[in-house]
This record gives C-alpha cells, structure tokens and sequence, in this order.
C-alpha cells in the first residue's frame, strides 16, 4: 500500500514539474498612470531614491524594513539596498536614466528568493501638461518560479503592488491623499 502512495505521489510530482516547465521563460508586468503634473516633476520623485520612502508600495507594506543608499542619491549609479520580513532582501541599482523621459533599474532579489530583474520607468508627455508614467518589471521565470506560478498569480500580485505604488506617485506629486 505504501510503495502505490509513493507511486502516485511521484506521478503528480513528475507531471506538475513537467508542465509547470511548459510555462513561459520569461515574465513581463506594466502598469499605467496619469499624472496631473510635467515629466521633469514626475521623473525627479522616480529617480531620487531618497523619494521612494514616499511612494513605494513596500515601504509602506513593510514598516520594518530597512533602506540604505550607496553612491548618488539620483542619476545613473544610485544603488538602495532594502531588507525586510515582507518585502524580503536586495538590491536595486539605478542603470540608466534619460531626464524626463526613461529610467532603467537592475534589480537583484536575494530573499526570499534570488532572481536578478530589469524595472523601468517611461514618462509620456499628456495634454495639458500631464505625464503617463508607464512601470514594468521583465524578467527571466526559472523553474521555481514557473511552480510558484501555477498557484500564484505573480503578474496580479506585482501588478497591483505597482498600481499602488503609482497611485501613492500620483497623490504625492498632485499634493492630494488618497
């Protein structure tokens, strides 16, 4: 009786590893907001890592994580490094940044997980002076990942994580609370 348990346990652990490994090699999440103020407003709150405390999704999720910062506080370079019971541990370095338009950051997950991922920030000129900021995370889904996934929905959970954060982007910027 035993040995057909094993049996079968190994069958439904040999087929979700084997369709899970069917799974997309990669990941993509975006999500949008419109901003009722100019780029060179917007983009001077994402590329001054020194703001984020103000905005971020994990800062406020995570009241006891810990944010330090290593290099130039904006700009190409600027490197935070973050650890907490819920956000988990890393690194985010500032890779590219073009004023008003486009910022690239690598970001190195250490807990509780290791990954190494690519966000970018895009700032879209509106009508009426408004700006689109446009936040995406690209990434590389081992096989770990692609388990999580079959019971996780990492892009909903990310998405909403970034649909707060830019609302907390858009409040702060627009002086309202929300």
């Amino acid at each position: 009786m035993l040995n057909k348990i094993l049996i079968i346990l190994a069958i439904i652990i040999a087929a979700l590893f084997g369709y899970a490994s069917t799974r997309p090699d990669e990941f993509h999440v975006s999500r949008s907001v419109v901003i009722n103020a100019k780029p060179a407003v917007v983009f001077t709150q994402v590329n001054n890592l020194n703001n984020w405390q103000f905005w971020s999704p994990w800062a406020t999720m995570d009241q006891d994580i810990k944010i330090t910062l290593e290099g130039p506080t904006a700009g190409v370079s600027s490197i935070q490094h973050w650890d907490g019971p819920k956000a988990g541990k890393g690194t985010m370095t500032t890779t590219e940044s073009v004023t008003d338009q486009k910022i690239v950051y690598r970001l190195d997950f250490e807990k509780p997980f290791t990954a190494t991922n690519t966000a970018t920030f895009v700032f879209t000129p509106q009508d009426k002076g408004q700006t689109e900021v446009t936040w995406t995370v690209e990434g590389k889904n081992n096989l770990l990942a692609k388990i999580v996934g079959l019971f996780v929905n990492s892009e909903k959970t990310v998405g909403n994580q970034f649909e707060t954060g830019l609302q907390n982007l858009k409040n702060m910027v627009e002086g309202t609370k929300g």
